[in-house]
């Protein structure tokens, strides 16, 4: 299937693949939107199964980039970058600095930053052949650094807005909180909900992960096919997308779904499955933003870690919006997000 025939192509402006025969990159970017100003948004390193799934990705996450940035009243437009990783390959040095090279032949279109399997050592090495790259080290409490972090402070603070939206609950204490995914961002979550009282059941492929997040937190484990069907009253997906869906959605007893993974509604339809079960869903790039705040004002430079801050502290506001205008208008969440988005991205053109 060509670029012009994938059905996630809506609007993109351009995708770019490239190769590098001697350290063995292969990397999509895609630009969906720059509108409000460059495309920014991670680059992700991850095992796909063919090419096509890897391209279908990128735009995916670039068009949720755009939506992403918009909402979060970010002067940056929306892209994404996938590296396709080989399982039988250590990524090199000289694999990053072509990464690079290849951001910087974009001549400023796009910015990346770090996202799943990538570090900030490796956004170390490619601002060593660009600066169109954000997620560095920081100075003494100036923005920068990992994004994760920040995500899940995010995403905490939003949860307690849907909570309380939902639920009536004017804190997280003793609910009982799903989490899919306990990396960097999850566990930081994980962290949040336990100093604030929750009951933590929790999921994710990597043991050392799950180790970690038990021991440290009290949490319950179970499998990871069985972690979004548990009897809880939020679940919070912080692993990869296109989890909520025709299949996974009538066996969901959660009334809460919020988190940090991208794209988790499978279709645009799952919406609406969501609604008819009653089910509030937070729009994912609504509530995961912490993480582009970061990326952007440290981008822009002369921003601090407390202008971050005061930045996420508006993510629940743009929630509750979200769910007031969906209840007014009668319509579903993600529905009336993508339209706040839409105008905020129409009125930069």
């Amino acid at each position: 299937m060509t670029f012009f025939e994938n059905a996630e192509n809506r609007g993109h402006e351009s995708i770019h693949h490239f190769h590098d025969a001697k350290t063995g990159l292969r990397a999509i970017i895609a630009i969906h939107s720059t509108a409000l100003g460059p495309a920014a948004g991670g680059a992700r390193r991850w095992q796909y199964d063919n090419e096509a799934e890897a391209t279908t990705d990128a735009l995916r996450l670039a068009r949720g980039m755009t939506y992403k940035n918009a909402m979060a009243g970010l002067p940056l437009g929306g892209g994404k970058a996938v590296i396709l990783a080989d399982p039988g390959h250590t990524p090199s040095e000289e694999m990053f600095l072509a990464f690079g090279r290849c951001v910087e032949s974009l001549g400023g279109r796009y910015v990346t930053a770090e996202d799943v399997g990538m570090t900030m050592g490796n956004m170390r090495t490619i601002k060593q052949v660009t600066d169109f790259v954000a997620g560095l080290p920081p100075n003494e409490g100036s923005a920068g650094g990992d994004p994760s972090p920040w995500t899940a402070d995010g995403v905490f603070l939003g949860l307690e807005a849907a909570a309380k939206h939902r639920l009536g609950a004017n804190s997280l204490k003793n609910l009982r909180i799903a989490v899919q995914g306990v990396g960097k961002v999850g566990y930081d979550l994980c962290r949040q909900l336990h100093e604030a009282g929750a009951e933590l059941t929790i999921s994710d492929v990597n043991p050392v992960h799950l180790d970690r997040t038990r021991a440290d937190f009290g949490a319950r484990v179970v499998a990871p096919e069985q972690i979004l069907f548990e009897d809880v009253d939020v679940l919070s997906p912080n692993a990869l997308g296109a989890i909520l869906n025709a299949d996974s959605i009538p066996r969901i007893k959660a009334k809460v779904i919020g988190g940090a993974a991208n794209n988790q509604l499978a279709t645009e339809e799952d919406g609406q499955r969501l609604a008819d079960r009653d089910i509030l869903y937070a729009p994912d790039y609504v509530i995961n933003a912490g993480g582009i705040i970061s990326v952007s004002l440290e981008y822009m430079g002369n921003k601090t870690a407390a202008d971050v801050r005061e930045q996420i502290a508006l993510i629940p506001g743009r929630l509750e919006e979200v769910f007031i205008t969906a209840e007014k208008q009668q319509q579903l969440t993600n529905v009336v997000a993508d339209a706040m988005a839409e105008r905020i991205v129409n009125a930069g053109t």
